[in-house]
């Protein structure tokens, strides 16, 4: 680890949601390719949103969007 881990690991969830200057995503980028235990946490970091991105993903009944505004225009 470096001086810089501290902050890459702070800046991570932005840079994973694309919320970063392209600047910083080019300096996290090359923090990341240079090291290894930055990437470890980057690796997982990415995981843990595809896995709970994954489970997230519910079939809605057909039809609730309609009832829903429905409930809500009898209120």
């Amino acid at each position: 680890m470096n001086a810089d881990c501290p902050t890459t690991i702070r800046e991570l969830h932005f840079f994973l949601d694309g919320e970063i200057t392209h600047e910083k995503r080019q300096r996290i980028q090359t923090h990341l390719d240079e090291c290894p235990p930055c990437l470890d946490a980057f690796g997982f970091e990415a995981e843990l949103r595809a896995v709970i991105a994954n489970k997230l993903q519910t079939e809605v009944p057909a039809g609730l969007a309609a009832r829903i505004r429905t409930a809500i225009q009898d209120q």
